[in-house]
């Protein structure tokens, strides 16, 4: 598999970029990667990237976007950052990355047991961990059940997972709200803004689409 060029890039459409994403993570958790040199890719992209999708995930080490998605060098924009949601720099780079680099598609991608909603939902406190903690509570506290306090934190995954989920529709409202380049792009068709959450466990991805 080669890596992406400004014609191939031109031919994604917003759609066709998730089903690449699809069916990469359908072959991550086959084990059948795509055959593709990544010197050879190295070298074709030495003098030009030409991406098809953003992907903004947790820093996890277990959730490499490149790997669960099955992705080569050039292929896609990998934004980091614990609790996968966004500020302004963030949105810089994602708007960069679409309205200057081309890319059709940001995928919003939380993971279930993750360790920054474990922290949000156990209001842990340190350093400078504790304010970015803050940015996840309005996804702890968008999540109404169970009522019970004491089932309120990372002792019960399936709240955990349910906070991780509320986070990544959060994320994708605020992007709406705080970029009006992307929401412009959106709402002309020309990218397509989904969530998405990878399961830890089984290394399969359910998209979510707005």
């Amino acid at each position: 598999m080669k890596a992406h060029t400004r014609e191939t890039q031109a031919t994604m459409t917003p759609e066709k970029s998730l089903q690449y994403l699809i069916e990469g993570n359908k072959r991550f958790q086959d084990n059948l990667k795509a055959n593709r040199n990544l010197l050879e890719q190295v070298n074709d992209t030495s003098e030009g990237q030409f991406p098809f999708a953003t992907i903004l995930s947790c820093i996890d080490s277990r959730v490499s976007a490149e790997l669960v998605f099955d992705q080569g060098l050039g292929d896609i924009f990998s934004v980091r950052i614990a609790g996968n949601f966004v500020n302004d720099d963030i949105l810089g780079s994602m708007e960069f990355a679409c309205k200057l680099a081309g890319t059709k598609l940001i995928v919003v991608l939380g993971h279930t047991a993750c360790g920054a909603v474990k922290g949000a939902c156990d209001d842990a406190k340190l350093g400078k961990l504790t304010g970015m903690l803050s940015k996840i509570k309005p996804a702890v506290n968008a999540v109404t059940s169970p009522e019970d306090s004491s089932l309120r934190n990372s002792g019960n995954i399936e709240f955990v997972n349910n906070v991780a989920e509320q986070n990544v529709m959060l994320t994708i409202d605020k992007i709406l709200k705080d970029s009006e380049v992307l929401a412009e792009m959106q709402s002309k068709g020309e990218i397509k803004i989904v969530g998405a959450m990878y399961d830890i466990h089984s290394g399969a991805v359910k998209f979510y689409e707005q």
